[in-house]
């Protein structure tokens, strides 16, 4: 549980710096998903979570 909560924090942090950090850059994203296709959408999804995955894998490992 405490891994979980610690990768949860870390993706709080990023999600921070994103949008503390660089609020325009997250508008400019936030306006181009909304005219991505959902296959566009799905395929990038299931690519970070596999790179995720595959992190994970070999941290842990």
């Amino acid at each position: 549980m405490s891994d979980f909560l610690a990768a949860f924090g870390l993706l709080l942090v990023f999600e921070g710096l994103l949008y503390g950090g660089l609020p325009g850059v997250a508008k400019r994203m936030a306006a181009d998903i909304i005219h991505m296709p959902e296959s566009t959408m799905r395929g990038i999804g299931l690519a970070v979570m596999a790179a995720g995955v595959l992190i994970v894998w070999l941290v842990r490992g």
